[in-house]
């Protein structure tokens, strides 16, 4: 397949503001993916916007892709790509990360097999979610602190799972959880069983072991029969999280737990406000870089009436 790419180079502001907008943009063209992020680590303030294409940029492509921008839109710039796997390629070689009582590390690294750590082997695939970007890393440092709060859970679910390390980290700790994994894209299915196997994450429908399918949101049956859950995760992105905030809700049990990730610090207000409408209250949030992590809870107990862990924070 041939790949192009699109590139606009802008201040840091005008690139945020064109992914809310593209975030914002329901009809967009799936085939257009599009990602923003700063040119040089000593030139903070120059960012620079993505878009990739399966095809030579049309017309209506590059209009499409000017149209994020309010205002007079930067130049762009168009080249084509050779024939590479570009997610493979991009994620080859990243170095090992630390979070919470998690390493993380690609196949070229070797396992810190430290007391109290536990290691997962996350290869470059064709799924988000090796353990380096700053949403997931985040997520499991959230894990973490959550279950040193005492968290207990016994039915958890990973939406939007990738290659499956969130699903994996809650399950070590919380081993005896019924744990369900999905995720939109179908390829994610061999690539969460092979990572399983290969970091010895049992895979079943009983509890300590994890179930995997192919799910858009919480839209599949088995995710609704196999409810309602304590904990729910989600690492996606700010549209879709205020979507489906509802169906979050209603799937949680009274108390239940929500780790929401995947949004951008300047998208938290959003998320936030749609998860309060849903009946849920935030309990504890961390920022990575640009990146806002959220542990929300449902509300429990009779209304009006604020649950115990709700006068701890």
């Amino acid at each position: 397949m041939t790949s192009w790419k699109l590139t606009a180079l802008a201040p840091r502001p005008v690139i945020e503001a064109a992914l809310l907008a593209h975030e914002d943009a329901w009809d967009w063209d799936p085939d257009i993916v599009i990602s923003g992020s700063e040119i040089a680590e000593d030139k903070p303030d120059d960012w620079q916007l993505e878009a990739w294409l399966p095809r030579k940029p049309t017309k209506a492509d590059k209009a499409a892709v000017l149209a994020l921008f309010s205002g007079t839109p930067p130049k762009l710039a168009i080249e084509q790509l050779p024939k590479t796997d570009w997610l493979t390629a991009s994620q080859q070689g990243l170095e090992p990360i630390r979070a919470g009582v998690f390493h993380v590390h690609t196949p070229e690294h070797p396992p810190l097999a430290a007391p109290g750590l536990r290691d997962f082997c996350i290869p470059a695939s064709q799924a988000f979610g090796t353990g380096q970007h700053a949403t997931t890393a985040g997520c499991l440092a959230m894990l973490t602190h959550m279950k040193r709060q005492g968290v207990v859970v016994k039915n958890c679910a990973d939406i939007g799972t990738g290659t499956g390390l969130l699903a994996f980290a809650a399950l070590h700790l919380w081993p005896r959880a019924l744990a369900t994994a999905s995720d939109i894209d179908a390829v994610c299915v061999g690539v969460v069983q092979d990572n399983a196997v290969s970091n010895a994450v049992p895979l079943g429908a009983r509890a300590g072991e994890l179930t995997m399918l192919v799910a858009d949101g919480m839209e599949h049956p088995l995710l609704a029969a196999r409810g309602p859950y304590d904990l729910i995760i989600a690492n996606i992105l700010a549209g879709p999280l205020i979507g489906l905030a509802p169906d979050f809700a209603r799937h949680m049990v009274p108390g239940g737990h929500l780790l929401l990730a995947g949004l951008l610090e300047t998208q938290e207000a959003q998320v936030r406000r749609a998860a309060r409408r849903a009946g849920l209250r935030l309990a504890a949030r961390l920022v990575n870089g640009d990146w806002s992590i959220l542990w929300l809870r449902k509300r429990a107990g009779r209304p009006g009436q604020a649950p115990d862990w709700a006068k701890r924070w």
